[in-house]
């Protein structure tokens, strides 16, 4: 199903397989999120920054592109139009919308990994070059009159020096501008741009509302059987790309054997441990890799959620950072995988025998 796109089609920011997020029509869940952001737009009062946080794949991309997509239709907060509205929905017909789908729009600025022709893989970060390009928009004139939007997918894809460019932007925006900045992990984005934002969280989506979503993406996916989609909803943490990963047969074997081994953290089968380093690690596996330091830093994260010991709060911690230090490492050096992956299997076990994990 996610079978590979040409390269003059390539998008960081879109599960292979499944439409992009700025086309989707729909919404699925986080009313009460959209009405907060309809009533503060129509207020005047709307923050010009947004760090829209929560689980990947739960939507935040789709609502930021369908909120940026509201404003450069009605860019008129007074408008009839905006005082009528029941949420965010803009009729794709309307010459923004199509705009925005083409990404054409002149006032509409996107911030993500680009494609490196060259190396045939997407870059690692969003550099400050990548940034200082975007944001061009806000030193001129709006094009069409209204609003300037910047929208970031995502923000853990920044390094140092491209957040503390987005930064400055934010720290001095010209009149009506508004970044929307889509965050796995918020508390992983930059301190002082976390400090500029205004924090929205969405919530997992539930196992209906992930069925939902999947049969709105169209064909293949609307063609899974209904026991099989729910049964991978349900499985899913609340996330649609988890349940697309549990859906595509060229995932399910490797996700698998992800979950077994992240089952038996703290402690491991190291024979497991190879052979799931083996399939992660090869060459197009991007993905695979991916989802399984994705799923570490998860099992982290819920681990710190219930651990009540400040000794193991502490190893839990400097495990995350030395993870997460180690995997930029090396996806910025294009280091080998294999040897990473044993190693922080290596260093979980190693933090278990010293401390109560």
């Amino acid at each position: 199903m996610s079978k590979a796109p040409a390269e003059s089609m390539r998008e960081s920011d879109v599960y292979e397989g499944a439409p992009h997020p700025r086309l989707a029509r729909t919404l699925i869940g986080h009313g009460a999120a959209e009405a907060e952001l309809l009533e503060g737009y129509r207020s005047g009062r709307l923050a010009h920054a947004w760090l829209i946080g929560g689980p990947e794949g739960i939507g935040k991309a789709t609502f930021a592109w369908r909120f940026a997509r509201f404003i450069l239709a009605n860019p008129d907060p007074a408008a009839r139009a905006v005082r009528d509205a029941r949420n965010l929905d803009v009729d794709p017909g309307h010459p923004a919308a199509r705009q925005v789908a083409a990404l054409g729009h002149p006032d509409l600025a996107l911030l993500r990994r680009n494609w490196d022709a060259k190396n045939k893989k997407y870059f690692t970060q969003i550099a400050a070059g990548d940034v200082r390009a975007a944001v061009e928009v806000f030193h001129k004139h709006s094009g069409m009159g209204g609003w300037r939007i910047c929208l970031v997918d995502c923000a853990e894809d920044l390094n140092l020096q491209g957040a503390n460019a987005l930064l400055k932007m934010i720290e001095e925006p010209p009149a009506r501008s508004l970044f929307l900045i889509v965050a796995h992990r918020p508390g992983q984005a930059l301190a002082t741009l976390r400090s500029r934002c205004r924090k929205l969280s969405l919530a997992m989506l539930s196992p209906d509302e992930i069925s939902q979503a999947v049969r709105a993406l169209g064909e293949p996916w609307s063609a899974i059987a209904p026991a099989e989609l729910t049964a991978a909803a349900r499985q899913a943490n609340g996330s649609v790309r988890e349940a697309l990963k549990r859906l595509d047969p060229e995932t399910i074997a490797v996700r698998a054997l992800i979950d077994a081994t992240i089952a038996q953290l703290p402690q491991a089968d190291f024979r497991a441990v190879h052979k799931l380093a083996d399939a992660v690690a090869g060459r197009g596996e991007g993905d695979a890799f991916e989802a399984l330091m994705n799923a570490i830093y998860d099992w982290l994260s819920a681990r710190l959620r219930v651990e009540a010991s400040g000794r193991a709060r502490q190893a839990l911690g400097d495990l995350w950072d030395k993870t997460r230090a180690a995997t930029r490492e090396v996806d910025a050096l294009n280091l080998d995988k294999k040897l990473h992956v044993l190693a922080v299997f290596a260093e979980f076990a190693a933090t278990a025998r010293v401390a109560p994990l």
